[in-house]
């Protein structure tokens, strides 16, 4: 489980030109903010979303969907340290659904699969595209994230792993 928060502006690729080209490009900078958990064995997304700010209610709400989906599967759930998710409200809103919270160590954020996840909506919704209004930036958002494409299927099994780096056995000498 993490946030991502989407800016409504400018996202470039490569702009090679010999002359002046104008981009349009939206003014401003809402953003629309995705609080998400990843199902790591069948990929399934569950989501909340807002244009505010995603706080502690923001993931007491997402657990409430997630029990809500569960039928009586056991819970945990990976998640880094932010201090939204830390609190006392949301370890008791986990407690009592029955929700193990697994949190990660600082700064490991590649070991969390949902963080991938976000790269790959930003890569296929954002990236070199202009959207006039903040309506349709939130909607591509969301049906990138909700698409069922095969070959969007396909490239998030591939990228969606559970194969992590192990550094076990290792010796460390100084230089």
């Amino acid at each position: 489980m993490d946030a991502a928060h989407f800016v409504h502006g400018a996202f470039l690729g490569q702009v090679w030109s010999k002359e002046r080209v104008f981009i349009p490009s939206p003014s401003g900078r809402r953003r629309f903010n995705v609080l998400g958990a990843l199902n790591a064995i069948t990929k399934e997304v569950v989501t909340v979303e807002n244009d505010s700010y995603i706080n502690s209610f923001s993931v007491c709400e997402l657990l409430l969907k997630l029990k809500d989906r569960s039928l009586d599967t056991p819970i945990t759930l990976v998640l880094d340290n932010a201090r939204y998710q830390t609190c006392k409200l949301v370890q008791d809103a986990a407690k009592e659904l029955e929700i193990e919270l697994l949190f990660l160590p600082p700064y490991s954020p590649n070991l969390n699969l949902i963080e991938r996840l976000w790269k790959f909506v930003k890569k296929k919704a954002l990236n070199s595209r202009y959207y006039p209004t903040f309506k349709g930036f939130c909607q591509a958002i969301t049906e990138t994230i909700n698409s069922s494409d095969r070959s969007v299927i396909q490239e998030l099994e591939s990228l969606l792993t559970l194969n992590f780096q192990s550094f076990s056995n290792i010796n460390i000498s100084a230089a």
